[in-house]
């Protein structure tokens, strides 16, 4: 399970544990989004602190319908006590946890400031 909490704007909060192709590591705090069908974003520093490697530019639709190009890099993710590969959107933004990172999960959250936020692996035939 990974567990979170909700903060006081009612984000979802998660903390996740990203590393890089040398072996460092960057505990970050993500808010789940459900609207973002990617896996990860995180701002450029980040990345690159992270040494993660470059593997392309792609374009999105953003929330507001404006389409935006994203360079997208790779990274591991210590996640529910193994370790997912992720296509990490860099975005000069809080970092956000997408939909394709909670595939296979149930999310649970009491949105209340302070509430739990959880994601439980789902048994899929």
């Amino acid at each position: 399970m990974i567990a979170g909490s909700v903060n006081q704007e009612r984000e979802a909060i998660v903390r996740l544990v990203i590393v890089g192709p040398l072996g460092r590591e960057r505990e970050v705090e993500a808010i789940v989004d459900t609207g973002y069908t990617g896996f990860l974003t995180l701002p450029s520093e980040m990345a690159s602190d992270l040494g993660l490697p470059f593997l392309m530019r792609r374009s999105a639709v953003l929330a507001d319908g404006s389409e935006a190009l994203f360079n997208i890099h790779e990274a591991t993710v210590d996640w529910a006590g193994g370790r997912r590969r992720a296509l990490i959107d860099i975005s000069e933004s809080d970092p956000l946890l997408g939909m394709e990172l909670l595939h296979g999960h149930e999310l649970t959250i009491q949105v209340i400031a302070g509430g739990i936020v959880a994601l439980r692996q789902l048994r899929l035939a």
